[in-house]
């Protein structure tokens, strides 16, 4: 699925010279990207999904930067560039760091060390993924979905007109619909149900937001329906068949009293999305692979460039084709390495460990070692799979528990030798949070990755100046960085997290569940005290080759329909329910490019009303955490069935009923928009 020629033609030519970075920008930037960075940080705690930035911060800079007058469309891109940054360090940092305080090891957020880690795994992604630009971006036919739509946005609202109603009434209906579900409660956002027959159940559901909706009509049907493939492989298939084979006492202790699709969730939950993690590590590899040719000539490219200036050739060089120099990486890469080491030697309690100096010094070099390798090449990882189904399934999480699992299996080589963890829970936690402590720095650099390369489609598409770019993302990262460790603290000391509560008083209902940090503290004392279900993992790497195998196959025969390992690896570690509304956006853009018998791809009506869509729910999903924050709850506009004089089930019911009858309207919608001409 190659880009459009027109796709790759920037708005703004080459020979220009903009107003980009500009005072209002940059500080405009900075204040949406600490907001951000908070709201974020609390949705990703509360439900384990963060939204994507882009377009909301996008929207709300044409909106402020016009009342100042004279604003132009690539320094919007810039203060949309600086802004997402919060959100992607937001997840990097909840995914991981939230796992030292459910291990136990930690009794908050102390403001050096977390600022520290997720400082530098932030401005490592932006100095990784720098070389990929022009392999992932100008060379290799990616979508990057949000970035071509965050790119439509500021195309509009530069044109205004009917393109800008497209994205405007979407927009507000999307935003309306969010409000109803998150807000006052009154309409479902996801429908599940259940099929039962013998001991064994297959889970249904969907997600009934118009967010994925745009996302799936944006990505096209392929990818979609891989996506949907892993998540119904794992649903339809895995947990079907892991209840019909499995010892009934052992499946008891996994789903417990819970029936119908929450015992489906939790064997899920447990078991099947191990598959995902499996298929990730072998399809990372494949991915790694695959671009590291386009890599290595683009940092050749990169290199030359440098020699260009230093000649007095840096004319040669067009303006939409400058990047951080390549001798900038280096040094910024070994500079980012020291205060990662000196957090590793305060943080990792040596006396409590009981080892010698040497075996500490040869763990804690392997820490730094192994943070900026893995760093490196899941920043790459990272970066191809948001290409190919967008920074908002950019499965972050997966990535580090690949992340954790190698770092985790390293250490226990290491301090094997002379540790021997069993029945030594102390020791064992010690171990665990190092691991931890390597995985936020990698977590947070894969984020950041991919933010960044779809900033820089984004701004390929808008003819804005890469270098530019790359350095407001960087003090979108030093932003985000300090803001984040006092919001943590503040968001634990309100709500707690997990089963981790600072207070004995609180409300074990209100808890922020953490979900990706707590999977991350059970791998990692999964793997020095045993327990990880190894099975699982590793069908899941030979699912990976036979796709890989397909792939290459279908490749030969010069198949217009592909099968990337990682689309499908997604689709196995994400919630069914996320899947559902993806393969409905791609099912519609399909039948419209048979109906209008052209790409799928392009850029009209259906397009701009996806990314309205996207750009809703974005919106209001951020704007609802800041007063669901401030007063620690997230019932703060809910409606009681009381007030409607409904009992709880009737009122179930309703809303139900009127979340699939709001979905399916807004596919219609779509639809319907999608088929006019521009």
């Amino acid at each position: 699925m190659k880009p459009t020629s027109a796709e790759h033609e920037p708005h703004v030519p080459a020979s220009s010279t903009p107003r980009e970075i500009t005072a209002k920008a940059v500080v405009l930037g900075i204040v949406l990207a600490a907001i951000l960075a908070g709201a974020n940080a609390y949705l990703g705690l509360k439900v384990g999904l963060t939204v994507s930035a882009s377009i909301p911060a996008a929207v709300i800079s044409m909106a402020v930067l016009r009342l100042l007058r004279g604003s132009t469309v690539v320094e919007n891109n810039i203060v949309q560039t600086a802004a997402s940054a919060g959100e992607s360090l937001a997840a990097g940092v909840i995914f991981t760091l939230p796992a030292l305080v459910l291990l136990g090891y930690w009794d908050g957020f102390p403001f050096l060390p977390v600022a520290t880690i997720a400082l530098c795994g932030g401005v490592l992604g932006v100095l990784f993924t720098v070389p990929l630009r022009r392999a992932l971006i100008v060379e290799k036919p990616l979508r990057f979905p949000e970035g071509v739509a965050t790119a439509e946005v500021l195309k509009a609202g530069e044109r205004g007109g009917r393109s800008a109603v497209h994205i405007t009434v979407a927009g507000l209906a999307g935003a309306l619909l969010k409000f109803l579900q998150s807000g006052l409660g009154l309409v479902s956002s996801t429908v599940t149900g259940s099929v039962k027959a013998g001991g064994v159940v297959i889970g249904l559901g969907s997600e009934l937001g118009v967010a994925l909706l745009g996302v799936g009509y944006i990505v096209g049907l392929n990818i979609a329906f891989l996506v949907f493939l892993g998540g119904g492989l794992a649903w339809f298939a895995g947990i079907p068949l892991y209840m019909a084979f499995t010892d009934p006492a052992q499946l008891h202790a996994i789903v417990g009293d819970a029936t119908g699709y929450d015992a489906a969730e939790a064997v899920w939950d447990e078991k099947i999305r191990y598959l995902g993690v499996g298929a990730m590590a072998v399809g990372g590899v494949w991915a790694l692979l695959s671009v590291v040719r386009p890599m290595i000539a683009s940092i050749r490219s990169s290199v030359a460039a440098v020699r260009a200036q230093r000649g007095g050739g840096a004319g040669e060089v067009p303006r939409t084709e400058r990047d951080i120099p390549a001798n900038w990486l280096l040094y910024g890469t070994l500079a980012m390495a020291v205060p990662v080491l000196l957090v590793f030697l305060f943080v990792v309690d040596r006396s409590r460990l009981e080892i010698g100096g040497g075996l500490f010094a040869a763990t804690i070099a392997f820490g730094v070692l192994f943070a900026l390798v893995a760093g490196f090449l899941f920043s790459s990882v990272s970066g191809y799979m948001t290409g190919l189904v967008g920074s908002s399934n950019n499965p972050v999480s997966g990535v580090t528990v690949l992340t954790l699992l190698a770092s985790s299996l390293l250490l226990l080589v290491i301090l094997g030798v002379q540790i021997d963890f069993a029945g030594d829970e102390a020791k064992a936690t010690i171990a665990a949070s190092t691991a931890v402590l390597i995985s936020g720095v990698v977590s947070c650099a894969a984020a950041i990755a991919g933010d960044n390369l779809h900033d820089l489609k984004t701004g390929h598409l808008l003819g804005a100046t890469p270098f530019k770019q790359q350095v407001m993302l960087v003090v979108g990262v030093v932003v985000s960085a300090l803001c984040i460790a006092p919001i943590l603290s503040v968001l634990y000391a309100a709500y707690g997290m997990g089963n981790s509560f600072p207070r004995p008083d609180m409300d074990p209902s209100e808890s922020l569940q953490a979900p990706q940090a707590a999977l991350m503290s059970s791998i990692a004392k999964g793997v020095f005290g045993g327990g990880l279900p190894w099975g699982m993992i590793c069908a899941g790497g030979v699912l990976a080759v036979a796709l890989i195998v397909a792939d290459r196959l279908l490749e030969r025969r010069g198949a217009s329909f592909r099968m990337p390992v990682l689309a499908v690896a997604v689709g196995l570690y994400l919630p069914l329910e996320l899947s559902v509304p993806i393969f409905v956006g791609g099912v519609i853009a399909y039948l419209v490019a048979r109906r209008k018998r052209g790409s799928e791809s392009g850029s009209g009506p259906g397009l701009l009303f996806a990314s309205g869509l996207i750009t809703g729910e974005a919106l209001v999903g951020i704007v609802l955490a800041i007063p669901f924050a401030i007063a620690q709850s997230a019932d703060v506009f809910a409606i009681s069935p009381a007030v409607l004089g409904l009992s709880e089930s009737s009122f179930s019911v309703l809303t139900d009923v009127l979340g699939v009858a709001a979905f399916v309207f807004f596919v219609l919608w779509l639809y319907r928009t999608a088929r006019r001409s521009e």
